[in-house]
């Protein structure tokens, strides 16, 4: 990568949280004020930053177009929509469609549950594979060696008490999450949310991309959690027809 682009990454993904001056952005990327000012006025000549205010920096609309396009092209997203959508508005839950990218899940999609208490996860946003309902139907569909590859691989970070924390606990889960054809995250990511997930399959019987639906803890316990399991497949299962699937797994 040429330095030049590699800077003006660098500088971008530093206004993601908010915005920043010149001197900011300068210390953040190691280099003199004017190589890092040059950089923005190019950037912002394309709407990729703009500035505000006098002294401050913030992302630009090319960004969020760029954004909003890429999220349009993805197949499943699109094809799983009519499915998920009423998942959600029949159940009130928030529902989640992820993808596995470059050993992480990220966020493709998201329907807000009607309750009061809101989730941390938006759409782009990366989570742990050995914590997430998601996560885990997405490794478990892969090869074995492919999914042992991945378990140790994971720097297991402890986030709650029922968070997995080696690679032998995970691979005997990704074990029954394909033999049951669903996971449960038993608040293993966040300590008051619990949820299910199930796998979205293309033409081919590979698993696209994982839903799931997530419940607060305080509004519905374990065994209801489980309850809602049946729900969530039919919406997998039609949302899988929809992107091709004709019910035949790989391999079979």
């Amino acid at each position: 990568m040429s330095q030049s682009l590699d800077r003006a990454l660098t500088l971008l993904r530093g206004l993601t949280k908010e915005p920043r001056t010149l001197d900011q952005l300068a210390e953040e990327v190691g280099v003199h004020k004017s190589t890092v000012l040059r950089l923005l006025r190019t950037l912002e000549s394309h709407h990729f930053v703009r500035r505000e205010g006098v002294r401050h920096y913030r992302l630009g609309s090319a960004l969020f177009d760029l954004a909003n396009q890429a999220l349009e092209s993805n197949d499943v997203r699109r094809s799983a929509q009519p499915a998920l959508a009423a998942l959600n508005e029949r159940t009130g839950h928030t529902v989640h469609l992820a993808s596995y990218e470059d050993g992480e899940v990220v966020y493709i999609d998201k329907y807000e549950g009607t309750h009061s208490v809101r989730m941390y996860s938006r759409i782009g946003k990366r989570a742990p594979l050995h914590c997430t309902a998601v996560g885990k139907v997405l490794v478990a569909d892969m090869p074995a060696t492919r999914r042992e590859e991945i378990a140790r691989s994971i720097d297991y970070v402890v986030l709650t008490p029922n968070t997995i924390a080696s690679p032998e606990a995970f691979l005997a889960e990704l074990t029954r999450v394909a033999e049951q054809g669903y996971a449960v995250d038993d608040a293993e990511h966040e300590d008051f949310i619990h949820c299910v997930a199930a796998p979205i399959r293309g033409a081919d019987g590979d698993v696209l991309a994982a839903a799931s639906m997530s419940v607060p803890k305080v509004l519905l316990d374990f065994d209801g959690l489980l309850a809602l399991v049946p729900e969530l497949l039919a919406a997998t299962e039609e949302a899988s027809v929809h992107s091709g699937w004709t019910g035949n797994r790989k391999g079979h």
